[in-house]
Order: C-alpha cells, then structure tokens, then sequence
C-alpha cells in the first residue's frame, strides 16, 4: 500500500515537472517564431497545464479504465472551476475582459451542455458511452475553437523576448524531457492509483474525481493562485476556462477515439454541477460589480466544493 503511494507522488511529481518544461520549450520556440505571448498563453500554456490531462486519460482509455477517464475530466473541470476560480478570487476579486464575459464562459457553458446530450446518447439511440463518432465530433468543435483564438488573435504584435536568444538545442531540450516526464508520470498515477482504489475498496469513479482529479489539476492551481497573487485577473480566470473547454473538446474526444468510454450514468451529477457553477459563473458577471468575481462569490464556489467533496467520500463509507 505504501509503495503505490509514493509512486502516485512520484508520478504527479514528473506530471508537473514535465509539464512545466514542456510549456517552457514550447514558448520558446513559438517565441523565437514571433508568435504573440497572448496566443500563447490560449494556446501553449492552456494545452501544457492540460496535458497531465491528456496523459493520464490516454493511459486509462487504453487499459479500459472508463471511469477513471471520466471521473478525471469532470472532477478536473470542476476542481478548476470551483476550488481553483474559488480560492484565486478570494485572494484577490477577478476582473474579467467583456470578450470573456460575453464569449468565452458561454463557450464552456454550451460544451458542457453538450457533453451531457453526447455522453447520455440524447443525439443517437444506443447505451451510453462516449463513441468514437462522440470524440471527432468534440474535436472537430476543439478546432473550431482554436479557430476563433487565432481569429481574435490574428492582430496582436508579438512581445520581444529574451527566449530569442535560447539555443535550439535547450529549447528542444526541454520539450523532449517534458513529454518524457509526462509519459512516465501518467503510467504511475493511472495504475498505482486504480492499485490504491482496489486495495481501499474505493471506486475507480472517485478516485477519478478526487485524487487524479486534484493531482492533474495542480499546474492550473498554481498558475491561478500566482496570477491572482500579482492581480492578473485575466490569467486567473482564462487558464480556468481555457483549461475546462480544452479538457472536453481535445482530451475526451482523443480518450474516445482511443477507445470507446463506458458511460457510468453517476456522473450525470457531476456534469449537472459542472453546468451549474457555469451558469453561476456567468450570473456572477452580472452581480455585484459587473463582470467581476466577488469574493462572497469566490467563497461561495470555494465553499460548494469543499462540501461536495466531503459528500462523495461519505458515500463511499
């Protein structure tokens, strides 16, 4: 029981270094290539602390671990938007720009939306699973989506960077161990976690929502606290959004493909609570200063999740 702990930390561990340095390389070079920093942080940074994500979920669908892919994404999506939003507006109120208000919040809301109708098979008459009809028709919207960031993108003047100056070989360096650790760190926690869910007598769909979930989603908690800490608002609140609409439309549709997912109708709470904080996200624009996250509804979020936390692990008792 021990070892497999300490091989889950292991593997979280290699998760964030990996996809620190990966996020690092990949800057780099799109600097060198005067690529703005704002497509960067939509596009690289977002894809980079998604990646354990990405990584985790395509070990699991491979292995046929159905409810740990789920249980990732859903519990990943909702830690970003409960716990993570929850805890950087605390810190310090969220400002968001009207594009975000008006754009990209009603974007994650219509996916999740829309993820309900694919994974209870609303659209086609068959049992309910995420198809590999389900997982190109999230990418070909994923395409879309990043379609609409160069769009909005396509008039920023690239930021003169000291990453002009980084060899080739560093650069390259530094994508190459990431997705090495990232490929190491996923096998660890994929199967020393579904190990600790079999040993305690846990379910593989919490051990999803909770400890990979948590685990995975630690490079999106750290860049949300830090940009709140510097009041970066736009940081904050855009690696959360991004992050959400990337782990639905890029990491679910390539786990489908992968493999077919076994729906487990139990989670249709958790895509409900995930609709809902959306909504209350958008409501929230609306409320108190316009287009700012209060505190009380940070800690209103922050709050919701400790207490559904709490709730799940009492079911498992």
């Amino acid at each position: 029981m021990i070892l497999p702990v300490l091989l889950v930390v292991v593997g979280f561990a290699a998760l964030i270094f990996g996809a620190n340095w990966l996020v690092d390389g990949a800057s780099a070079l799109a600097r060198k290539h005067k690529v703005s920093d704002l497509v960067i942080g939509l596009t690289i940074v977002a894809f980079g602390t998604s990646a354990p994500e990405l990584v985790v979920n395509s070990f699991a669908s491979f292995k046929g671990y159905s409810d740990i892919v789920l249980g990732n994404i859903l519990g990943s999506n909702n830690f970003n938007l409960f716990l993570i939003l929850g805890l950087s507006g605390l810190i310090y109120p969220i400002r968001v720009q009207s594009s975000t208000a008006w754009r990209e919040i009603p974007i994650s809301l219509f996916i999740s939306i829309l993820l309900l109708f694919l994974l209870n098979d609303f659209l086609f008459a068959a049992p309910s699973y995420s198809s590999r009809l389900d997982g190109l028709i999230m990418l070909v919207l994923f395409g879309g989506f990043l379609y609409y960031v160069f769009h909005q993108m396509k008039h920023e003047v690239p930021t003169a960077s000291s990453d002009t100056h980084q060899s080739n070989l560093k650069i390259w360096g530094l994508i190459i161990i990431g997705f090495a650790g990232l490929i190491v760190g996923g096998q660890l926690v994929v199967t020393n976690s579904v190990s600790i869910a079999h040993t305690l007598g846990v379910s593989e769909k919490i051990i999803g929502l909770t400890i990979v979930a948590a685990g995975t989603s630690l490079p999106e908690l750290v860049t949300s606290i830090v940009a709140a800490s510097k009041k970066n608002s736009d940081i904050a609140i855009g690696n959360v959004i991004g992050s959400n609409i990337f782990n639905v439309l890029l990491i679910l549709s390539i786990s489908s493909i992968i493999q077919p997912i076994e729906y487990n109708p139990k989670f249709n709470m958790d895509v409900l609570i995930l609709i809902g904080g959306t909504i209350f996200l958008f409501t929230s624009m609306l409320t108190g200063k316009r287009k700012q996250l209060d505190r009380w509804e940070a800690a209103i979020l922050f709050g919701f999740y400790l207490t559904y936390t709490v709730y799940l692990v009492m079911q498992e008792l």
